[in-house]
């Protein structure tokens, strides 16, 4: 009899058999149903896997686990996404090389990521530090070189004054932060590696509507690729050529009172008046130092200077004064506007300052300030009476190109990924700088590129990687001349490193191609990934171009990657979200070493809805782990009768109504109520006057296997199933046992709708309580408070009344 639950005993006698049967290593070549499932791979930070890494890895898994049981073979790899700037600066703040520290934090989530039982094949991991990795994040570069996708350009990027290296626009938040410091972003003016992304801009944004992701995930990607649609405009000047702008409201030309160019436009100066030269010059110079420093004036910026020179309506004929001013940015449209002040905020702002006119063209402003809603053309000629934007959109852009003033054009926000970081912990750039030959390729024969071991890695924050320091790295011939050159010193973007990880899990071990092709053929591309939403606009942008490229210079047959995706949510403490400063991170290892990791998974799995923000309580893990025991003494039941116990008509129902919830939930990542649906089972089973049925532990440990995966292992075993649990065949709920007798009873807290539940027709009110009591949603909404009164319509609804 079963007395305790010697978690560690059990997890570690699990874990061992299937490390020694090769439990979860896939034959890739001989799989009759492949089934790729794809989790983001961690970056091994010193303080080791924190419970948001384990909540996602536990979702996925389960995920996976599921698929297996249903006839796929399911492969399930895990790796390390191990360079990068976060990396390097903690190994800076500790005083420790980071090729030391990221070895030994590799070895410590490696530990932990065993301890959680997942079914990751081990024997296809990657490791983005080793060379027999990164030789061919070296190759995806020379490829997309060759290829025309990557070249070199001087202009202005990104800076991060704290990390000392440029960032990529995508890195940048939206108030001008690091993404990874949440330093002031700066700017600089660098040569610099960038990869063509744009070439599919147009690509990149049709495919979101046939892809089976997640639509907020899709809608970051929309936003982000920023699609435009609007006019080409040539505004007269006289004597000089015409000054163009883009506009995405045309139909408000009418309205445009005067233009304003970005201060480093490459027309500013050509248009000053001579008498302003030099006022627009020192305008101009304090622009340039704002933007460096990071103090550039934000959109409602009403900073600027006339020029002292009007362009032409073209529409009006009238003549309106050009301004430079920070408010426009050279690098979007064509770093020059047309400012209508009526209709649009940061126009009118300057307007107010400078004490320009505004004209109202779109009627329906009933209320002080600019309006940019829809409405009617007013004070536009013979266009008034147009419904704006469109049909009045359309029909002044007609105007402006039958005129020879404009063009119908579509821009668009994303522009090229810059991937040259000036720091030490990360891959080589394999490029060669010869004085006779210009910038030359390092031969594929002499990859990889090896990042040599330098004692002192500081940045410099000069725009030079510290392999700048090492002239025997840096030192070198040109191969095609022979004569003396100088390596590149920058590295490559970690994102580059990631952006094509889940081609090589499969051909991990093979040193002779980055990836196979009859392997990629067959298990490409990804059937599920799980990952995080705050990648959107990064590694998953990246890695569908990277496949774009890649299937257009035909090393691939697909130009997607990943065939379904799905966002998982984010844990929480109290409400905010983890962090060192705020005192709230919690590492799992305390728990799996006090629950162990089946009742931690299953915690983790029960806090609510799977794709949503969830609130870790340090008390909750204790109801998972009481359900782990009563399931053990249900066990000892059923092992103690010495005579096999026929099933009661009224168990079999509750067992296959349990298989059918927990059949259509699991797929759905709807894991909370999967879980809940058992527990109300097991329940259902301890309160069953008589002998506990086998046939109920036995689908029991099939549909706890997924989620309990060492527990469900104990049962099946015990039972005397033939290993592996996880090799079974996933039950089927015999609906013909099944009642329609469900219904939806709706939990209430003082009085407002905050969850429901279905359970069987007739629930006593005591059992429909707890089940409102423990649902995850009605416990977050609780925040510990006992309810003063709980009123329960049997059938219909749960009310829980609290103090106050």
């Amino acid at each position: 009899m079963t007395s305790t639950y010697d978690h560690r005993a059990l997890e570690a006698k699990w874990q061992a058999r299937w490390q020694e049967t090769g439990l979860d290593e896939v034959d890739l070549v001989g799989a009759r149903k492949p089934y790729y499932n794809l989790m983001m791979f961690p970056y091994p930070s010193a303080e080791g896997l924190h419970v948001g890494n384990m909540f996602a890895f536990s979702g996925a898994d389960a995920h996976g686990r599921f698929e297996r049981m249903r006839g796929f073979d399911v492969f399930e790899p895990i790796g390390f996404d191990a360079f990068g700037i976060h990396s390097e600066n903690f190994a800076l703040k500790v005083g420790r090389h980071p090729r030391e520290l990221i070895a030994t934090n590799v070895t410590r989530f490696r530990e932990q990521l065993m301890r959680l039982g997942a079914q990751f094949d081990w024997s296809k991991t990657v490791d983005t530090t080793d060379p027999a990795y990164y030789r061919w994040t070296q190759w995806l570069f020379l490829t997309l070189w060759k290829g025309g996708f990557a070249y070199r350009a001087r202009r202005n990027v990104k800076w991060c004054p704290q990390d000392l290296t440029v960032l990529a626009d995508e890195q940048v938040l939206a108030d001008g932060t690091c993404e990874r410091c949440g330093a002031q972003v700066t700017e600089r003016e660098l040569e610099q590696w960038f990869l063509r992304i744009t070439a599919f801009t147009e690509r990149l944004l049709a495919n979101l509507d046939g892809l089976d992701w997640s639509e907020n995930t899709k809608l970051l990607q929309r936003h982000w690729i920023g699609r435009s649609q609007g006019a080409l405009i040539d505004f007269p000047i006289e004597g000089k050529a015409p000054l163009r702008v883009f506009s995405t409201r045309p139909d408000t030309i009418f309205g445009a009172t005067f233009m304003v160019l970005a201060p480093d436009h490459q027309r500013t100066l050509e248009l000053t008046a001579p008498a302003v030269q030099a006022t627009v010059a020192e305008f101009i110079e304090e622009a340039a130092r704002r933007r460096i420093s990071g103090q550039r004036g934000d959109e409602s910026s009403t900073q600027g200077v006339a020029l002292g020179s009007d362009a032409i309506n073209p529409l009006t004929g009238k003549p309106i004064p050009i301004f430079p001013s920070d408010y426009v940015l050279s690098g979007y449209g064509t770093g020059a506007i047309m400012a209508v002040p009526a209709h649009d905020q940061r126009d009118h702002s300057f307007a107010l300052q400078h004490h320009l006119p505004e004209i109202e063209v779109v009627s329906g402003n009933d209320s002080p300030g600019p309006h940019g809603g829809t409405g009617a053309l007013i004070n536009s000629a013979q266009f008034n009476g147009l419904k704006a934007p469109e049909p009045a959109r359309e029909v002044i852009t007609a105007a402006l190109v039958e005129a020879g003033f404009g063009q119908a054009h579509i821009t668009y926000k994303l522009r090229d990924w810059g991937i040259s970081r000036q720091r030490y912990w990360g891959c080589p750039i394999p490029a060669i700088h010869c004085p006779t030959c210009g910038v030359v390729p390092v031969p594929e024969k002499d990859l990889p590129v090896l990042l040599p071991y330098i004692e002192d890695f500081r940045p410099l924050g000069t725009g030079e990687s510290p392999l700048a320091r090492d002239p025997e790295f840096f030192r070198t011939t040109c191969p095609q001349c022979g004569g003396d050159a100088r390596r590149d010193t920058d590295v490559s973007d970690t994102f580059l490193d990631s952006s094509w990880y889940y081609l090589r899990y499969p051909s991990a071990d093979r040193d002779d191609v980055p990836f196979d092709p009859a392997l990629t053929r067959k298990w490409l591309p990804v059937t599920y990934y799980d990952g995080g939403n705050e990648h959107a606009v990064l590694h998953l942008l990246y890695s569908r171009f990277v496949t774009m490229a890649l299937e257009q210079l035909g090393y691939l047959d697909f130009d997607e990657p990943f065939t379904q995706f799905r966002a998982h949510g984010m844990i929480v403490m109290g409400g905010a979200k983890m962090s060192k400063s705020r005192g709230n991170v919690v590492v799992p290892d305390e728990y799996i070493a006090r629950f162990g990791a089946d009742a931690f998974r299953l915690y983790l799995l029960y806090l609510g809805p799977y794709p949503e923000t969830l609130n870790f309580v340090d008390t909750g893990i204790n109801g998972p782990h009481r359900f782990i025991i009563q399931v053990l003494r249900l066990l000892d039941q059923v092992e103690a009768e010495s005579m096999a116990t026929p099933e009661p008509a009224n168990l079999a129902r509750a067992r296959h109504r349990c298989i059918r919830q927990v059949t259509v939930d699991t797929p759905e990542r709807k894991y909370n109520t999967a879980i809940a649906a058992m527990m109300i089972f097991v329940k259902r089973l301890r309160e069953h006057d008589g002998p506990v049925p086998k046939a109920a532990l036995e689908t029991l440990a099939l549909l706890l296997a997924p989620y309990c995966p060492h527990l469900a292992e104990e049962i099946w075993e015990r039972l005397g199933g033939a290993y592996s649990v996880h090799q079974q065949p996933w039950p089927d709920a015999d609906e013909s046992l099944i009642e329609d007798d469900e219904v939806v009873v709706v939990i209430c807290i003082n009085g407002k709708k905050r969850d429901q539940i279905l359970v069987p027709a007739g629930t006593d009110a005591e059992t429909l309580e707890h089940s409102a009591l423990a649902l995850p949603r009605i416990q977050q909404w609780l925040e510990g408070r006992k309810p003063e009164r709980i009123f329960v319509i049997p059938d219909r609804q749960v009310n829980l009344v609290l103090p106050g």
